[in-house]
């Protein structure tokens, strides 16, 4: 098992206890280290002169008020308290070149109390080497979620026509370190849309219980390497038509990880990217969500 620690971002607020919390119990159950870090960042460059700020919490208060926090947890690992000074949402994804995962809170001190995800865990998602996972606040609401049984469990969103083995690996071995089931989405589009002229569309000509099999003829076979390295894992493939973003968030409903990948490098849009229903994801799931890069050859 990597000795590379897993690393929690923290600044006192509550989002990011949580995300320690977090953190905490991913660094015991693999083994490892924890790396607390708190990065601040003093008053902008562009302020005008003679305008007085009020700075950000004195650091190393701040990492005081967790060290007590975690020397009060039982059956702790190693930790060690870093204080970084610079802009969090650059600091952070550099981290990741040496850590196991990083885990963040959806929200920090800063930013608007209506955003969904905070600016440094979008950049962390986005441009971090290493997987990154996101704690959302208690409270978010999901409808619709699918069938599972009951006990802990990881979900996982597979795309059958662009796997993504790097993410399902990922998925299928924190199930294992769970102990939990893996529940697979793969969903299809449906109806298939075809214009045969401005505003007229074609019925399609696919029934849909074909496309649904295919769907689910693929999803196994993609599984079935997985399940050889992992038998002790019990998978739930859910295939079903639609919004593959919107049965992911559906399927966060007491779970306890939801994985996505982040989005490989296409040609023509070299910049690190986070693809669409990833995004959505991080915004709306009301489990943590773990943001699992490509590998460096992919990228």
């Amino acid at each position: 098992m990597s000795t590379l620690p897993v690393i929690a971002a923290v600044d006192g607020s509550d989002d990011s206890l949580r995300a320690l919390d977090w953190a905490l119990e991913a660094a015991r159950g693999r083994g490892a280290p924890l790396r607390v870090v708190h990065v601040w960042q003093y008053a902008a460059a562009w302020t005008p002169p003679g305008v007085l700020v009020a700075g950000p919490p004195d650091p190393d208060e701040v990492l005081d008020q967790v060290r007590t926090y975690v020397e009060g947890q039982a059956d702790r690992p190693v930790v060690e308290y870093l204080g970084l000074q610079g802009a969090p949402g650059a600091v952070l994804p550099e981290l990741g070149s040496s850590a196991q995962l990083l885990v963040l809170g959806s929200r920090g001190r800063g930013g608007f109390a209506s955003l969904l995800l905070g600016s440094n865990g979008m950049a962390a998602a986005r441009d971090a080497d290493c997987p990154v996972v996101v704690v959302p606040r208690p409270g978010r609401e999901v409808h619709d979620a699918p069938p599972a049984e009951p006990g802990p469990r990881v979900v996982v969103g597979l795309h059958v026509d662009s796997p993504d083995e790097i993410t399902l690996s990922f998925a299928f071995a924190e199930a294992a370190l769970r102990g939990a089931r893996l529940q697979v989405v793969a969903a299809y589009p449906w109806p298939p849309q075809a214009w045969a002229s401005p505003g007229e569309l074609v019925p399609p000509v696919i029934d849909q219980d074909d496309i649904e099999n295919e769907t689910r003829t693929l999803t196994e076979s993609l599984l079935a390497p997985h399940r050889e390295r992992h038998p002790d894992v019990h998978t739930e493939p859910y295939v079903a038509p639609g919004d593959a973003a919107g049965h992911l968030v559906a399927a966060s409903k007491e779970a306890e990880l939801v994985v996505v990948g982040r989005h490989r490098r296409r040609l023509l849009s070299p910049a690190r990217l986070i693809g669409s229903v990833t995004q959505a994801v991080l915004l709306h799931a009301a489990s943590p969500v773990a943001v699992v890069p490509p590998t460096a050859l992919e990228e």
